[in-house]
């Protein structure tokens, strides 16, 4: 049976991919940033997953305004990235694992979540990023991928409860795999920022790692909040932290905070990388 190993947090924002490709992680302005992703990646090293699913908001290559599921799921045997405006260079083709996708997606329209399936899928910086961040750049990538894009862009958008809702369902969709697969999840986005408008530039650094802690610990915390209250605290693309909470439930309760670090301002934006790990039972 499929087996999930542990999940992990990352912020996507789009400069870490320019400062990979121009080797800026020593700098002075990256340093700290990159330097608290050095035990998440010592821990998945070890932790060895055949398949990585990677919960991100997409940015315009698969849907747009017009067009905007509240779930869907990559069910391809393979991903190309491309870039949706931010300069996002070509990577090595993210193999997918089309078996367990499509698992997942029965699992989940049983268990009443009526997501969208995608046999051809774009991947941005949103997927990109956190595995660049956490493997590095590599010709050949070491794990599976399998992308689980939410809608953080156009309302209304899920909430909390909802995406929390989510992760429990898809942890049992894994956990119901009949094959021997170890899996870890990413949920990636957020925490506070801004962009646009009179509060661009905001940052809530004590909201962000109150929420930290709350979804290592207590995720049911983080449902109390109204969207709305999410994005007057932490700015309209800090909604993108529910994300996390996908992850969050896919894993058991008592999973083990294995690793956190924060770091703000980093690109206009509050970023968290945390690691939990599931016990053994």
């Amino acid at each position: 049976m499929a087996k999930i190993i542990g999940g992990l947090t990352s912020s996507h924002i789009p400069a870490v991919g320019n400062a990979i490709e121009n080797n800026l992680q020593q700098e002075p302005y990256w340093k700290r940033f990159f330097d608290g992703y050095e035990p998440a990646k010592e821990w998945l090293k070890k932790a060895a997953p055949d398949v990585v699913i990677v919960v991100y908001n997409d940015h315009g290559l698969n849907f747009f305004l017009d067009k905007v599921p509240t779930f869907a799921l990559g069910c391809a045997d393979i991903y190309e990235n491309a870039d949706e405006g931010w300069g996002l260079k070509p990577q090595a083709p993210f193999p997918g694992d089309a078996e367990l996708s499509w698992h997942i997606a029965e699992s989940l329209v049983e268990q009443e979540f009526d997501i969208c399936t995608c046999q051809e899928m774009l991947v941005d910086h949103g997927f990109v990023n956190p595995l660049r961040a956490l493997y590095g750049t590599l010709k050949e990538w070491p794990v599976k991928t399998i992308p689980l894009a939410v809608n953080v862009v156009q309302h209304p958008v899920p909430t909390a409860a909802r995406c929390l809702k989510l992760g429990r369902a898809l942890g049992k969709a894994i956990e119901s795999y009949p094959e021997d697969t170890r899996v870890v999840i990413f949920g990636t986005g957020g925490m506070s920022h801004q962009l646009q408008g009179e509060r661009a530039g905001l940052i809530d650094v004590d909201f962000d790692i109150e929420c930290m802690d709350k979804i290592a610990t207590e995720p049911e915390w983080f449902t109390q909040f109204s969207n709305s209250e999410i994005m007057r605290r932490t700015g309209t693309e800090g909604i993108e932290t529910i994300m996390w909470l996908v992850m969050r439930g896919a894993l058991q309760d008592d999973a083990k905070l294995i690793h956190k670090h924060y770091h703000a301002p980093i690109s206009n934006t509050g970023a968290g990388v945390m690691v939990l790990e599931n016990q053994v039972k």
